[in-house]
């Protein structure tokens, strides 16, 4: 599917969008439940760009794994799996909103069970995965134009990025975020649940042994553990706009 990409003059306002202005990359990391994907759906959104979930890529593949028996710890099959994925960002004209596609299936809604947060993290650390998702991100950004959010797009996938934002909260901000998310839709699960799951994740993220999550040298830190989502959003318009104006 084609999409559609706009940016703005640096001179303008940022809701005026210039097909003459330079285009950039821009990655948020971070980890889980800081706030990246809303910050990154609500920048693109602003400026025209697309936005590319390259956590819910990790979450697909999981998705695919687990309904196909995928023995994780086997590389032959990991490998044989991989070339059955085929992964998709579609936009649906009712929400506007970006969403992925597994092999044809709408699955943006699938992925967000608990199951799949439980092994999404072990799966995302196995290196045929990792070098899988990671080409498919550099293609996706290779006309530039986008926000991309994940553990490691500002260090591994695009390292050279004109505007690198690494985003933090304390933990108990991110439990009574993503137990809000989740109990939502699963009234059974309880708060001790979804802190077990953070922290759980946060580790293997930090310590997996392919692009660990780590805050680029050259990243902004964003600490949104006291700052709405209006705030953060102003915020990072403004580091957009400044890393759009260097290049001018």
């Amino acid at each position: 599917m084609a999409f559609f990409v706009a940016s703005f003059c640096t001179s303008c306002d940022l809701s005026h969008f210039c097909p003459m202005a330079e285009r950039i990359i821009i990655t948020i990391d971070g980890g889980s439940s800081c706030g990246k994907s809303t910050l990154a759906r609500q920048l693109a959104a602003k400026l025209g760009y697309r936005y590319i979930d390259s956590g819910a890529m990790y979450r697909a593949i999981t998705l695919y794994f687990l309904r196909n028996n995928v023995d994780m710890g086997n590389t032959v099959q990991v490998r044989s799996a991989l070339k059955d994925i085929n992964l998709e960002f579609i936009i649906n004209p009712l929400t506007q909103q970006s969403e992925i596609y597994l092999n044809g299936e709408d699955v943006e809604f699938i992925i967000r069970d608990l199951i799949i947060a439980e092994k999404v993290s072990e799966v995302a650390a196995i290196k045929e995965v990792r070098e899988f998702a990671v080409a498919a991100q550099q293609k996706m950004g290779s006309q530039k134009g986008i926000v991309m959010d994940g553990r490691d797009i500002g260090t591994t996938v695009f390292p050279n990025a004109e505007l690198k934002i690494y985003m933090v909260a304390d933990e108990a901000v991110r439990v009574g975020r993503r137990f809000k998310e989740m109990y939502d839709k699963n009234p059974n699960i309880s708060i001790d649940e979804v802190k077990a799951n953070i922290e759980m994740r946060d580790y293997i993220d930090t310590n997996r042994e392919v692009s660990p999550l780590r805050k680029a040298a050259d990243a902004v830190v964003l600490d949104n553990t006291d700052l709405n989502q209006e705030e953060q959003l102003e915020y990072a318009l403004k580091l957009a706009k400044k890393a759009i104006k260097a290049l001018a």
